[in-house]
């Protein structure tokens, strides 16, 4: 009885788990119009993605000030905001990512996070519409914003 009452207790504590893109940590850190919707619906959800994601975020981040978008004590800010998300990163199978990219014709990047939602049979969300739709063939259920 008791093993049964524990199962039970994993049953119902488990929450639901998605691949969220590096585009949608930068909506939110970066107060795009989106962040209140992703907000919304990550509530009570675990974030997953690849492990790639502090490196595109700093990419991201870096990029804006080459363009003088932010300064540099803006972009030191916006990534310590960052590194508050609760989330987890996770490897990636590089040769089934570069098999994924080869066959829509999308950039690996992009592939690790369609590779890691099929990998944890977990949804994802994205603002990119060409990944949503790779997803989609791919049979990856996508969260919409």
């Amino acid at each position: 009885m008791r093993v049964l009452v524990f199962l039970e207790s994993l049953l119902y504590n488990v929450r639901m788990s998605v691949v969220v893109d590096a585009n949608i940590y930068l909506a939110v850190i970066l107060n795009e119009p989106e962040k209140q919707r992703i907000i919304e619906v990550t509530q009570n959800v675990d974030l997953i993605s690849p492990i790639i994601l502090p490196f595109e975020i700093g990419n991201a981040l870096s990029a804006l000030l080459k363009r003088k978008s932010l300064n540099k004590s803006d972009v030191l800010q916006t990534y310590e905001i960052f590194k508050q998300i609760p989330l987890r990163l996770v490897d990636v199978n590089i040769e089934t990512s570069i098999k994924i990219a080869a066959d829509f014709d999308i950039y690996a990047y992009d592939a690790y996070y369609l590779e890691s939602a099929k990998r944890y049979n977990s949804q994802l969300l994205t603002l990119d519409k060409k990944m949503k739709n790779v997803a989609i063939s791919l049979g990856i259920n996508v969260m919409e914003v």
